[in-house]
């Protein structure tokens, strides 16, 4: 199992406060992680610190052994890294189809209910409709080697969450991609190999299997 990425002793602070303590989290390649936790544990944190939207205080990111701390997010989205964050994930004064040309031009959305919502601004579009066509940029990344996804059934109905599931583990079993899902729980319908690390107060508190966790 190769290491697609890592965090490697990180740090980050807000201000006076330090979310992450020194934490080191392996992300493989080929495989779905999902970091764990309450809000405030540091799991959100964690995934910008991977993307490069957040700057680290000290530690590293590695990326396939490389150093890329210092690497912008944008450098890293063209080496192939894609994060949905949990908000302000769209464009919201573009129409549905600019949106998703900003990803793939030309390309029709992953979720067969937006295309009857292809010319309405994004901004007009429900919570679950916007979480759907910011989805879909992770989905049509053509290569993506990396895919970050912050709370990625917000506001979907339970069986768009499980389409959505099963989207995402395939970007990794079928496509080699490193996916990490930060999540407050185990979501069903994961993978064999997902591989669990719970934050609590930025450190991690467990790493190993979902059956495992008690």
């Amino acid at each position: 199992m190769s290491i697609e990425i890592a965090l490697r002793a990180a740090r980050v602070r807000y201000g006076p406060l330090e979310a992450l303590h020194g934490l080191d989290l392996p992300v493989p390649a080929g495989t779905v992680t999902v970091l764990l936790g309450r809000n405030g544990s540091g799991r959100t944190t964690a995934l910008r610190a991977l993307a490069g939207t957040v700057r680290l205080s000290t530690g590293r990111v590695l990326w396939r052994g490389t150093d890329v701390t210092r690497l912008s997010a944008h450098e890293r989205a063209r080496r192939g890294l894609c994060f949905v964050p949990d908000r302000q994930a769209v464009y919201a004064s573009l129409t549905v189809a600019e949106n998703l040309a900003l990803t793939t031009p030309g390309a029709q959305p992953s979720y067969p209910e937006l295309v009857p919502l292809l010319d309405r601004t994004a901004g007009t579009l429900s919570g679950g409709e916007r979480r759907m066509l910011a989805l879909s940029r992770a989905l049509l990344t053509a290569h993506a080697r990396v895919v970050l996804v912050d709370e990625p059934s917000l506001g979907l109905a339970p069986p768009v969450a499980a389409r959505t599931y099963d989207r995402l583990a395939a970007l990794a079993v079928e496509g080699g991609a490193a996916v990490v899902l930060a999540e407050q729980r185990v979501p069903d319908g994961l993978p064999p190999g997902t591989l669990v690390h719970e934050l609590r107060r930025g450190s991690l508190a467990f790493s190993g299997e979902p059956a495992e966790l008690t």
